[in-house]
């Protein structure tokens, strides 16, 4: 298997396996930090994170290679059940805060379950990203208004920081959404490359604003 030679998917696969470390990193730090002061939102959230390292890092490999047609809807397949399950962590995480941790037994299973199902769409609609564009969307939107209210009554420390890390994330996917944005700065970077940039942002500022609330738990 050789590395692919088209300079944009050498970007996106660059950019996705930062993306990938950057959200191990960040999976890593967020479960050590939950275990001395909220564990169940550690874990969440840590999960969320995982199954991004792992979309990414999978992503990586399915942009940056040359190889069969097949063999790149293979890669898909766990990529897209990942991003799936990522996004439904995401919103459980957000759920936990909501309820100040008195999270409701049944929201779990009903989000990985939502999570599940946005992956067989994904069989009916193949190659498509916009799938999980919309499926984002919803979530994110949900998650801002979260954290907007939850930053203006002053109920959880760090919530401005995920309030603007969930905007870049936005962001991120509207870059992706648009097709035609490129430009070159040393390397030659498409929408893919872009996103992947804009969301490393993202999960940077998601990071410390979970460090906050959950070290000032741990006080």
């Amino acid at each position: 298997m050789t590395f692919i030679d088209i300079p944009t998917e050498q970007t996106t696969a660059a950019t996705d396996a930062i993306l990938a470390v950057v959200a191990a990193f960040i999976c890593i730090q967020t479960y050590k930090t939950g275990q001395s002061s909220s564990p169940q939102k550690g874990r969440i959230w840590a999960w969320a994170f995982g199954l991004l390292a792992l979309a990414a890092l999978t992503g990586s490999f399915a942009h940056g290679f040359q190889m069969s047609k097949e063999l790149n809807n293979i890669l898909w397949q766990p990529l897209n059940l990942a991003l799936g399950l990522t996004v439904s962590l995401f919103v459980v995480g957000v759920a936990f805060d909501l309820t100040n941790g008195l999270l409701p037994k049944y929201i779990l299973p009903l989000l990985i379950t939502i999570g599940t199902l946005f992956y067989l769409v994904t069989l009916f609609f193949p190659g498509s990203f916009l799938v999980f564009i919309l499926y984002e969307a919803v979530a994110m939107f949900f998650s801002l208004t979260v954290y907007i209210l939850l930053a203006i009554r002053n109920k959880l420390k760090g919530a401005s920081l995920m309030a603007t890390g969930i905007l870049l994330t936005m962001f991120a996917a509207a870059i992706q959404a648009t097709e035609n944005i490129h430009f070159r700065l040393i390397w030659e970077f498409d929408h893919n490359g872009i996103f992947h940039l804009v969301q490393i942002a993202g999960l940077i500022l998601l990071y410390f604003g979970l460090k906050t609330d959950l070290g000032k738990k741990g006080c």
